[in-house]
């Protein structure tokens, strides 16, 4: 405290004794002060911390998990430690963190190690840090930066088990007992002074453009440098760094050595080396021979020793929505004809890009970069490079503006969304347990639900994850933590396993958050995120199914002669596509994107084959236009009428919509589209596996199997039945009377029936393939009724009454009965004709038309046949007739014992005439009624 002093002036004291007295008392004040600052000095100086740890002069990098975290510490002495380097995205609530082991269970038991906060973004800073009070190196084997509220890990340094590389920790500790103290061997002792560098730290690091940086680390007694291309891009974004062809003056990128880096949709790293031959995406002749933006090992074929693709991948992660990658390369190269050598001394002239990238298919097994497009020095561009130089122009860490790389799921109110669990390959939240929450197969997405809307889980992830919806951030029953949490739903009861699922419905609520969380009752951050919004597009549309593989939600709303059409996906892409057909061939595609200056589109589309010629924009009138990209997830919604208005000719006239047919959808996914002219790079990269039937009156849908071995078995049958032995049937009834004994009547008995049972067979085994019978279709109309008349037939023949006696008139019953058996056969086999026809169609509408039309000119060439061949029997008959009633010859009934159904019941004046005329039988046995 400072030293004051007062004293009250007296009348007899002169002025001159007065200032000496008070310039004697600012002297010991000023004193007091001086001693009073040194003693603060005194007290904050680490100079009494000795250094008795083996710790001491320890450095080694922190290993990056998350928030962009780079930076190397170094052990000062037993209280304090040193970090240089340090860059860091400003967090919560972040602390210097003590754990006794970096796994999940050890870190969340951790404690602080110092009283100061990490609250804001660190740009290359270099900071001392304090331990706190009663702390020592011998209570800490993990120094880590946590995020309390979130209990997150940025980053952390091992401090144990250095000597082999690994971190032979102890199992987390009861929070009763007290810390081992750490290992005190000499190994370690030799290794302390040794930095232990991680993959994310280089010696150089030089930005390229505003969201792409170059780092790297040259080793010039090995020959090799190490690369680290690191940029805020979307997750399917490539990263291009290479050498330029020494002396190019013009034209850099021709005959460039690069390497194209990047992720896998899985989120794998890659990195390959490319030769570029030509501005364009790699091409293959069908001579043989490739150009364009290619892989070393397509030029050459197959690369069993590496001698072409030189590039090794080292690391690689994505992390804060930025890619980083780094690889490993020689300077030198034994391949001369793809490779450029780098001069480690010289100034040489390298290219960088940044793009969209396509993922390999069937017929080219390799990524392909997609031309970058963009601003030059921001998308793409070229510098002189020197390797050896030191370069340092990197200062904090590089920001995304979308950081979101998990899946996102809607939740829409009717398909209940399927819990399980799974390991954790990628959580978002590092650290986490091993096993973590799936939901429709997806790992930890981010689950977004609307107000007002119920959502149901059906919960599948066995009995010892407890499903539930709470306010806390890692869950696992906050209570046990002596922390509240609100629970907005699910409990102990909601938990299941797929054989016997639990359902648990929870509705969101005006008083909801905008942001709770799914957890597990029983363990600490198995879940994720779920961001509560306003009503959206289920309360928009009043239908809504989930198309195939779970990756496309299709919405609608049924209005009069009108229909409004939505769709969503689940998943980020450069554009979102829908087609109403079997297949995207031979359908109408409806594709939504944003252009370059951020406008959504929705544009509309013919396609007749699988080649970008093939899909033909079409002018179709649609209303209500909107298409937005949110966090890379595409959504687009119009309106359209139910049929189309245009003229003859159009393709877009047949692009009608039956609301009592189901509507077949299919969907794609891919990179890039454009308005003008489309090419390769415009395919997708993603398509669902097969149609959905959509039920536009009962707002369901249904999987489409493929039943084209079904129906092309039911299709048989009924030809047989209908096209061969019910016609053979009638054929031998009126046309083969004249042979001997009775086997015109045998013959047309057994192929009626036989014909008979092949139709029912048919139909039982397609309504069971189908499962289910409805008379909706026109060929299913036609197929009943001809089944009708043929079982009508049956009956009918059954009942036939009594043939009259030899030489006596038909009753009128049996007159009745031959004009009824007659018509009604006849009538079945048109109806079952006509069911053959429409049955092809059908299967046309069905599985497109281009091999149905060959089967139908094959049918229609069958039945013509068959017309000319009654047609001629029809006429030898007649002429038979003629001429034996000109030469008056009688009839002989030789054999025969049923009646003689060749009456011409439509001319019987003429059979009755002929009686008149001639009488004579012959009877050779007697004749009896059947």
């Amino acid at each position: 405290m400072f030293i004051l002093s007062c004293s009250c002036r007296s009348a007899s004291q002169s002025p001159a004794s007065m200032a000496s007295r008070s310039g004697r008392r600012f002297f010991l004040n000023l004193v007091a002060f001086v001693c009073l600052l040194f003693s603060l000095c005194d007290a904050l100086s680490p100079q009494n911390c000795s250094k008795n740890s083996f710790l001491v002069d320890f450095e080694s990098d922190f290993v990056m998990v998350q928030h962009q975290l780079r930076g190397t510490i170094r052990v000062i002495d037993d209280c304090s430690f040193q970090v240089s380097e340090f860059d860091m995205i400003e967090g919560a609530d972040v602390h210097w963190w003590g754990a006794l082991g970096d796994d999940f269970e050890n870190l969340t038991l951790g404690f602080e190690l110092s009283e100061q906060k990490l609250n804001r973004t660190y740009r290359n800073d270099s900071l001392v840090i304090q331990l706190k009070k009663n702390l020592t190196w011998d209570q800490i084997r993990v120094v880590g930066v946590w995020d309390k509220p979130t209990y997150s890990d940025f980053g952390h340094v091992i401090l144990t088990g250095l000597a082999n590389g690994t971190s032979d920790l102890p199992p987390a500790p009861s929070p009763d007992s007290a810390p081992s103290p750490a290992p005190t061997s000499q190994n370690f002792k030799a290794l302390k002074n040794r930095v232990y560098e991680q993959p994310t730290m280089f010696q150089n690091c030089k930005v390229l453009s505003p969201e792409y940086r170059l780092r790297w680390t040259l080793d010039p007694n090995r020959e090799i440098i190490d690369i680290g291309l690191e940029a805020a891009v979307a997750s399917l974004d490539y990263m291009a760094f290479g050498w330029a062809q020494p002396g190019s003056a013009s034209s850099l990128m021709l005959h460039a050595d690069v390497c194209v880096t990047g992720f896998t949709e899985e989120g794998i790293p890659f990195a390959d080396d490319y030769f570029i031959t030509k501005y364009s995406e790699c091409l293959l002749s069908k001579d043989g021979t490739v150009q364009g933006v290619c892989p070393d090992t397509i030029y050459e074929g197959s690369d069993p020793v590496g001698l072409v693709n030189n590039t090794r991948l080292v690391y690689g992660h994505r992390k804060d929505g930025v890619s980083f990658v780094r690889f490993q390369r020689p300077l030198d190269t034994i391949d001369q004809k793809y490779d450029v050598v780098v001069d480690k001394n010289a100034n040489m002239t390298v290219i960088w890009a940044l793009g969209l990238i396509r993922p390999p298919d069937a017929l080219r097994p390799y990524y392909l970069p997609q031309n970058h497009g963009g601003t030059p020095q921001v998308t793409y561009g070229h510098l002189t490079f020197n390797v050896s130089e030191v370069v340092k122009e990197c200062v904090g860490p590089l920001e995304a503006k979308d950081t979101e790389d998990q899946d996102i799921i809607f939740a829409d109110g009717k398909t209940p969304l399927v819990v399980l669990t799974g390991p954790a390959l990628h959580y978002p939240d590092p650290p986490n347990p091993p096993k973590v929450i799936y939901i429709n197969k997806k790992e930890a997405p981010v689950l977004r639900v609307e107000r007002g809307v119920p959502v149901t889980f059906s919960v599948q992830a066995g009995h010892d994850v407890a499903l539930y919806v709470t306010s806390d951030t890692i869950g696992g029953n906050a209570t046990s933590r002596n922390v509240s949490e609100t629970i907005y739903a699910g409990g102990p009861e909601s938990e299941g396993v797929p054989a016997s699922p639990t359902e648990l419905v929870w509705l969101p609520d005006r008083n909801t958050p905008d942001q709770v969380y799914y957890q597990s009752l029983y363990g600490q951050k198995m879940g994720w995120k779920v961001q509560v919004v306003d009503g959206g597009l289920s309360d928009m549309y009043n239908n809504s199914v989930v198309l195939d593989d779970q990756q496309v939600t299709f919405f609608w709303t049924l209005s009069g002669d009108s229909i409004s059409i939505a769709a969503r996906g689940e998943k980020k892409s450069g554009y979102l596509a829908i087609a109403f057909g079997g297949g995207m061939i031979n359908s109408f595609a409806y594709v939504g994107w944003v252009d370059n200056t951020g406008m959504g589109r929705v544009s509309t589309y013919w396609i007749d084959g699988q080649d970008a010629l093939s899909i033909h924009p079409t002018a179709e009138n649609l209303t209500h236009v909107r298409c937005k990209s949110e966090n890379g997830i595409i959504t687009f919604e119009f309106s359209r009428s139910l049929e189309p208005s245009c003229k003859g000719g159009n393709p877009l006239c047949n692009n009608k919509i039956d609301p009592t047919t189901p509507l077949r959808v299919v969907w794609a996914m891919g990179a890039q589209w454009s308005e003008g002219h489309l090419s390769e790079r415009n395919m997708h990269s993603v398509t669902s596996g097969r149609p959905i039937r959509v039920l536009l009156m009962r707002g369901s849908a249904e999987a489409e199997q493929d039943l084209r071995p079904v129906l092309a078995v039911h299709g048989f049958m009924m030809f047989v039945a209908w096209g061969i032995l019910l016609p053979g049937g009638i054929l031998a009834a009126r046309y083969l009377k004249h042979v001997k004994g009775d086997w015109w009547f045998q013959t047309h008995v057994y192929l009626q029936y036989s014909g008979l049972s092949i139709v029912l067979l048919g139909v039982l085994f397609a309504a069971a393939e189908l499962r289910g019978f409805s008379i909706t279709s026109t060929h299913v109309k036609f197929g009943t009724i001809a089944i009708i008349l043929a079982c009508l037939q049956a009956m009918n023949a059954y009942l036939r009454p009594k043939r009259p006696a030899n030489g006596e008139e038909s009753s009128p019953r049996r007159v009745l009965w031959e004009y009824l058996h007659v018509i009604s056969g006849r009538c079945a086999i048109a109806v079952g004709i006509a069911a053959l026809f429409t049955g092809m169609k059908h299967l046309g509408d069905r599985y497109g038309g281009e091999n149905v039309r060959g089967l139908n000119w094959a049918l229609i060439l069958w039945f013509v046949m068959g017309a000319f061949l009654v047609a001629y029997l029809e006429h030898r008959e007649i002429t038979q007739k003629r001429r034996q009633r000109g030469l008056g010859k009688g009839n002989w009934v030789l054999g025969n014992t049923e009646e003689d159904d060749s009456v011409d019941l439509l001319h019987p004046h003429r059979e009755r005439e002929s009686q008149q005329i001639d009488r004579m039988e012959v009877q050779l046995e007697p004749l009896g009624d059947r």
